[in-house]
């Protein structure tokens, strides 16, 4: 029995970059042994396991076979007469498919260590081509080591691009895509995720929504970069930069949505392209799965982002039905979210990378003002139903009123 750290911790450790999780390969050895050893079953659909002391997981060496279309089509091999040679030979990347042994020693029978120093993310054979999953997970990595300088190898596109004709990527489960999407989006260059699916010609399949904004015109007054697309990504790498959390980037990938669906003969004008874009909002989140904050974020944010951008010019009354119509009395934070993904749309354009944008503390310190309000007087009066919401109602709005008008001072 001999066991290899494998996979992601090699490759981190060989890169410099902090190891959070370490996988552990097991050779030499059965199910059997592993239980007697005192290790804890906690595999599906092949043999895993947890250490008694470390509670690290410890997997057997396997071979794998493609039986079916799909991620779930292949049939596992495990025994102990799997090298760790024939282990490292079914995972995707060359960069992923190194080992180290208890004594330190370097296994790379594939070349990882060789594309790790000229930074390419490249896959290790053939097989690639078997696992859908895996055109998301080179994009992925793609968006996580671009900052270094990784760029996928001219063959590795060339199998994604095989694999988007095939059709084998109409397999894939919605809740596999999610996780690899919504991990990408927590990476230091998100955009690129997309961006490497786009080269690859698989965004168009995966995502047709976001590819139908490429190529789309706005008023170069304001967006320099005129293509849609191109903007969108520009702000979701933005969000990246601004350090905004992963349901407000999913918000700022998603707020555009609608321009893809403008009237030809009103471009680049896009008048109405928030309420257009709900929709294909919430038809991308069902047929992803995608979790109900993230959901309800990108909604808001893509129906009332041009609100936000107009906040300062807004009518008491319009910044009032803003608050009501976001939730914002019972749901602060997330308004707060939507407020950050709008600074993100904002500086998501050519030459506006820098501009100030006093929308974002206006709305943030009236939405404040509005929750922290004393009601007290008013709930004193006695009033119920209709009466009450409406004398509420008035308080706010005149309130609104006040700190516009103190503003206008200032300005």
């Amino acid at each position: 029995m001999k066991t290899y750290r494998v996979g992601g911790c090699v490759r981190d450790r060989l890169l410099e970059i902090p190891v959070s999780d370490i996988d552990w390969v097991v050779t030499g050895s059965t199910v059997d042994e592993m239980k007697a050893a005192g290790f804890k079953s906690i595999g599906k659909g092949f043999p895993v396991f947890l250490h008694p002391e470390s509670k690290q997981e410890y997997a057997l060496a396997r071979s794998e076979r493609k039986t079916a279309p799909g991620y779930h089509g292949f049939e596992f091999v495990t025994d102990s007469t799997i090298t760790i040679e024939q282990d490292l030979s079914r995972r995707d990347l060359t960069i992923n498919a190194m080992a180290e042994d208890e004594d330190g020693h370097l296994i790379d029978p594939y070349g990882g260590q060789r594309d790790l120093e000229s930074r390419t993310l490249r896959h290790v054979s053939q097989a690639f081509v078997e696992d859908p999953v895996r055109v998301l997970r080179v994009a992925r990595f793609a968006a996580r080591y671009h900052h270094l300088g990784f760029s996928i190898a001219p063959k590795t596109i060339a199998l994604m691009r095989e694999m988007g004709r095939s059709g084998e990527l109409d397999s894939l489960v919605a809740e596999r895509v999610w996780s690899e999407m919504s991990r990408a989006l927590s990476e230091p260059d998100p955009a690129v995720f997309f961006e490497s699916l786009r080269l690859c010609d698989v965004l168009r399949i995966l995502f047709p929504e976001i590819d139908a904004l490429y190529g789309v015109p706005q008023t170069a007054q304001y967006h320099p970069e005129v293509d849609t697309g191109v903007h969108v990504m520009m702000a979701l790498q933005k969000s990246a930069e601004l350090g905004l959390d992963n349901e407000a980037r999913f918000a700022v990938l998603m707020h555009d949505l609608g321009k893809a669906t403008t009237p030809a003969n009103i471009l680049p004008s896009h008048h109405g392209h928030e309420r257009r874009g709900v929709s294909l909002v919430k038809d991308f989140c069902a047929r992803w799965r995608v979790p109900k904050s993230h959901t309800e974020l990108a909604l808001i944010a893509t129906e009332y982002h041009t609100h936000v951008h107009r906040a300062l010019e807004l009518k008491p009354s319009t910044l009032l039905k803003l608050f009501a119509s976001t939730d914002m009395f019972r749901k602060p934070d997330r308004f707060k979210k939507m407020i950050l993904a709008c600074l993100a749309d904002i500086r998501g354009r050519t030459n506006f990378e820098n501009v100030d944008y006093p929308q974002a503390d206006f709305l943030n310190q009236l939405s404040d003002k509005l929750r922290n309000a004393d009601l007290s007087e008013i709930k004193s009066r006695g009033l119920q139903g209709k009466a009450l919401g409406d004398a509420i109602h008035d308080f706010r709005l005149d309130l609104i009123r006040q700190s516009k008008a103190a503003l206008e001072q200032v300005v």
